[in-house]
C-alpha cells in the first residue's frame, strides 16, 4: 500500500522551531506550513494579502493546534521582509528557518512579455529570495545563532531551461547560484542553505492562471512524467520537513529534485507548448488576462 500521500513525521519533530514561510498562506507553501505546525514548529506565513493570511493562519491554528503568525510583506520591498523578521522575533524570540517560496510566473512566448512582466517575476523570484535571505542570514550571523536553515523552492527547470517560461527559469536559476554559493560561505556561521526542485505539484491558484479553461486537459502533464501521476503536495511537505530538521543536519547545499523523473524523460517543463498555434496562443492570452482580472 503506497503511503505517498501521508506524513512522513508522525511526532514532535520541528518542536519550539520557528519558521517562516513567504507564500505561505495558499498552494505548497500552505501544505508546508501546516506540516509544520502538525509537527510542533511555530510557523509565519506571509503574503501580501493579509486578509486572506488572517483566515488560513486560524484554520490552521485550528487544525494542528499550533501557533501560526500572519504577517503582511511583499518579499520584493527590502523594508517590508525587514518588518517581517523584526515581526517574527518580537512575537517568538528567534527564528530559525526560512522558506523562499514565494513565487509568480507566466506562460507565454517571451517576445509577448513588457519589460514590466518580466520584471515583476525577477523581482518576486530572485529579488525575493535574496531580500529574505539577506536579512534574516545578517540577523543570525550578528546574534551569533548557533543553527538555522534556509529553505529555497525553486524549480526542475532552474538546471535546465524552459521555453515560455524564461522569467521564471531565468529567477530561480539564480535562485539556485544563490542556494549553493551560501551553502560554502555561511556554513561556517552554522547557516544550512538547501533547494527543493518540484516537478508538477498542482495548485489551484498557479495552475489555473497558467493553463485556464480546459487546456490543462489538453496539456495533461503527468503524461510526461515516468511514473504517471503528479505530485502530492504531502510529498513535498514530508521533504521540507526532512531538510528544515535536525535529521538532514549533514545535508548543505543541496539541491533535491522530486518529480517522479520527469525532468529526465524530457528537460524542460514547459517545451511541449511549442505546438501551440499562434492563433490558440491569441486565445490563450484573453483567457488568462481575463481570469487574473
Amino acid at each position: 500500500m503506497s503511503k505517498f500521500n501521508e506524513p512522513m513525521f508522525k511526532s514532535q519533530e520541528l518542536k519550539d522551531y520557528v519558521i517562516v514561510v513567504t507564500g505561505g498562506g495558499s498552494g505548497l507553501g500552505l501544505a508546508m506550513s501546516k506540516y509544520f505546525s502538525q509537527l510542533g514548529a511555530k510557523v509565519v506565513i506571509s503574503s501580501r494579502n493579509i486578509d486572506k493570511l488572517k483566515i488560513v493562519a486560524s484554520e490552521m491554528e485550528t487544525e494542528t493546534g499550533g501557533t501560526v503568525l500572519p504577517v503582511k510583506c511583499d518579499v520584493r520591498n527590502y523594508d517590508e521582509v525587514e518588518a517581517m523578521l523584526q515581526d517574527t522575533l518580537k512575537t517568538f524570540g528567534k527564528v530559525d528557518g526560512l522558506v523562499n517560496n514565494a513565487a509568480g510566473n507566466f506562460i507565454s512566448p517571451t517576445e509577448r512579455l513588457s519589460a514590466h512582466a518580466f520584471d515583476t517575476i525577477i523581482d518576486i523570484v530572485l529579488k525575493g529570495s535574496k531580500n529574505c535571505t539577506l536579512a534574516f542570514g545578517k540577523h543570525w550571523i550578528q546574534t551569533k545563532q548557533e543553527k538555522a536553515t534556509i529553505l529555497n523552492i525553486v524549480t526542475t527547470y532552474a538546471f535546465t531551461g524552459s521555453a515560455y517560461v524564461v522569467p521564471s527559469a531565468t529567477a530561480k536559476a539564480g535562485v539556485l547560484a544563490m542556494t549553493r554559493s551560501l551553502a560554502v560561505e555561511w556554513a561556517k556561521y552554522g547557516i544550512r542553505t538547501n533547494a527543493i526542485a518540484p516537478g508538477p505539484f498542482p495548485t489551484k491558484g498557479a495552475w489555473d492562471r497558467l493553463l485556464p479553461g480546459d487546456l490543462k486537459d489538453k496539456f495533461d502533464i503527468s503524461k510526461k512524467v515516468p511514473l504517471k501521476r503528479v505530485g502530492d503536495h504531502q510529498e513535498l511537505a514530508n521533504l521540507a520537513a526532512y531538510l528544515m530538521s535536525d535529521y538532514s543536519a549533514y545535508v548543505n547545499g543541496e539541491v533535491i529534485t522530486i518529480d517522479g523523473g520527469e525532468w529526465l524523460q524530457g528537460a524542460g517543463e514547459f517545451n511541449m507548448l511549442e505546438a501551440i498555434p499562434k492563433e490558440l496562443w491569441d486565445m490563450l492570452e484573453t483567457m488568462i488576462r481575463s481570469k487574473n482580472k
